[in-house]
């Protein structure tokens, strides 16, 4: 998979699993999404996102250490994806 069908896979996966009102295209790649100036999403979209994430891609996220790093934009998203290969 190519990393803008990633990107687009993820963006989707936002919207559809955390329920923002936005569409997928609105977000940017590097739009922070836990900031105040980015989604602000909070510690509850967190879990949901780890979640969706082992969901869909079948990578799960071991820690919060993993996660404050891994889900900061959409592309921090699809670096960490792209680089664990899925749970068997």
């Amino acid at each position: 998979m190519s990393n803008h069908d990633l990107n687009r896979r993820i963006k989707e996966m936002l919207v559809s699993s955390l329920m923002l009102k936005m569409a997928p295209e609105e977000i940017g790649d590097d739009t922070p999404l836990f900031s105040p100036d980015g989604l602000a999403l909070d510690s509850i979209d967190a879990l949901e996102l780890a979640v969706a994430i082992d969901k869909t891609f079948g990578v799960a996220t071991p820690s919060a250490e993993v996660a404050r790093t891994a889900f900061l934009s959409v592309n921090t998203i699809a670096d960490y994806v792209g680089g664990n290969p899925p749970a068997p």
